[in-house]
């Protein structure tokens, strides 16, 4: 399962979402002949690149939390 497309974390992607939108807009045919695949392709490379800056950034801003946590824990310890 794809996350909702149009969401202001993959405003990136924009470009991309846009053209597969009008290639799934010339119909039927035109998706079941695999002429939207490669729109897609770059879509989904696009939205991975995306989720593992979020990611990565998501991770980050929790060990800085964490360790802010352990520096709180470290000084009740020293005044207790």
């Amino acid at each position: 399962m794809h996350p909702h497309l149009h969401t202001k974390d993959n405003i990136a992607c924009e470009e991309i979402m846009t053209a597969l939108e009008e290639c799934h807009a010339k119909g039927f045919i035109w998706k079941s002949m695999g002429m939207c695949t490669e729109t897609k392709d770059k879509l989904t490379l696009c939205l991975r690149a995306e989720r593992l800056k979020r990611t990565a950034n998501n991770r980050q801003s929790s060990r800085a939390k964490r360790e802010q946590i352990r520096k709180i824990w470290a000084d009740i310890d020293e005044n207790s």
